[in-house]
């Protein structure tokens, strides 16, 4: 059973529950109110008959004139002695018994006692209704009356007033199957539209809008909708790149590997050779060691990247004295850039102290100078310690090969190399400006990059000072 189907049995079921319950409550409150006023009527007219009976005397012809009174009201009539001896009845083919076996003692007495009081007898187990009244001053003999009618006559006007509500039930009954029809297919079709909406959206459908101009809560709904839409097909387009760049890395570690690999292997078979002189043999151990180091430096710098990528609280910051810092850094890197005859100098306009990890800062120094030794044939590489109100700005500058415009946006990309074979050559292994990227990015700032093709580039990046 579909939703529509549903909701229009639960509105119907519903409806005619109500509607049900009301009429049964309206024909149960008439049949009251009519009962009840004709009760009153009923002890009125008893006050009537019962004048008639006082006002008669012995020149009066009684019994018709009583008889005639009581068939104006259409009632039966039955007069009572003192003693409870029935003296007349308008019906004398009903059996009259003493009137004390209607009427308790209490009641009797209370009749006889008081001549205001009209007892009205209305046992559910007697077919008639009945009332007792006590007499004054009427025909000799006559102390109390007695009339009666049908209960049914009182339920006439009830049972016409009921064949009209019944006939107005199956009226509403039959509306309300329409309208509940009706009301119900227009509650299911903004649910279906969600249902396959969502549908389409847990199968990956994400191209198609829901329209559903309304100003309910489905159309609430059908904008989360939308939104949730349009943000997994962002996630998807980021997961597709993001596999795309995990195949690519996947890819070019293997390509890392293999190149190292076959060059060992070459060397061991170079060196299996009997005929092979000494030094050629030391020549292929110190290959196979500069391999072995490469692909060593390889898996400490993935090693190293993961653990930025999983764990934001992988460095242990300190305060760390920057020009002191910066001239150590210096120290260590004079003698490689004095074999290459490249002028290698520090300019430090401030002392301050910054927060960050001294060892991974040494990290992101020796990446950079290395970076600019190993493509700067001549010239110069100058590191600068620049400060402004908050920041210190470190910055290596180099008159190197530089990197075309082109290559910029992806320099600190996994792998990347804007020279394949020159970079491999070097022993680089691609992650050296993507190890920094990921060093600075733990320490809340970035690294930042400028060149020109033939006259150098500069890496800068900035630290917060410890105020």
């Amino acid at each position: 059973m579909n939703i529509q189907a549903k909701l229009s049995v639960t509105y119907i079921l519903l409806l005619i529950i109500g509607i049900i319950t009301i009429s049964a409550y309206a024909i149960l409150s008439i049949r009251f109110f009519l009962f009840a006023a004709g009760l009153d009527e009923f002890k009125n007219d008893m006050r009537i008959v019962r004048q008639a009976v006082e006002s008669s005397d012995e020149n009066t012809d009684f019994f018709p004139f009583i008889t005639e009174t009581t068939a104006l009201f259409d009632y039966d009539l039955a007069l009572f002695d003192s003693t409870g001896i029935p003296i007349y009845n308008t019906q004398p083919e009903q059996v009259f018994v003493d009137s004390r076996e209607f009427l308790s003692e209490v009641v009797v007495d209370s009749v006889l006692g008081n001549y205001e009081e009209i007892y009205v007898m209305n046992d559910p187990a007697y077919s008639r209704l009945v009332a007792f009244a006590k007499v004054d001053d009427g025909f000799p003999s006559v102390s109390y009356l007695r009339i009666s009618k049908d209960k049914e006559e009182y339920y006439e006007a009830v049972d016409n007033i009921r064949h009209i509500i019944y006939a107005g039930m199956l009226f509403s009954i039959a509306a309300v199957m329409v309208v509940s029809f009706i009301f119900s297919k227009y509650m299911a079709a903004p649910i279906k539209q969600l249902n396959d909406a969502a549908l389409n959206i847990a199968d990956g459908q994400t191209h198609e809008t829901l329209e559903m101009d309304r100003n309910d809560e489905f159309g609430t709904l059908a904008t989360s909708l939308n939104k949730m839409a349009e943000r997994f097909k962002k996630d998807n387009r980021q997961l597709q790149l993001l596999n795309e760049k995990q195949n690519q890395f996947f890819a070019d570690i293997a390509h890392e590997v293999r190149n190292p690999l076959h060059t060992i292997s070459g060397a061991i078979e170079m060196l299996q050779i009997e005929a092979l002189s000494k030094e050629k043999k030391a020549q292929y151990m110190v290959t196979m060691q500069n391999q072995v180091e490469r692909v060593v430096r390889l898996f400490n710098d993935i090693k190293m990247l993961q653990r930025y990528d999983m764990d934001e609280h992988f460095i242990d910051k300190e305060a760390v004295e920057i020009g002191s810092f910066l001239e150590n850094i210096i120290t260590t890197y004079e003698p490689l850039a004095q074999e290459k005859n490249i002028e290698l100098s520090l300019k430090i306009s401030t002392n301050a102290s910054v927060n960050a990890d001294r060892n991974k800062l040494d990290q992101v120094m020796d990446n950079l100078i290395m970076n600019a030794l190993k493509y700067t044939n001549e010239g110069s590489i100058k590191v600068l310690c620049e400060q402004n109100e908050t920041q210190i700005q470190i910055s290596v500058e180099d008159t190197g090969i530089g990197i075309a415009s082109e290559h910029l946006d992806r320099l600190f990309d996994r792998f990347y190399r804007t020279d394949k074979a020159r970079s491999r050559d070097k022993g680089g292994t691609g992650l050296g400006l993507a190890v920094v990227r990921g060093i600075l990015k733990a320490h809340d700032t970035d690294i930042l990059v400028s060149s020109e093709v033939g006259k150098g580039s500069r890496f800068y990046f900035q630290l917060p000072i410890i105020s």
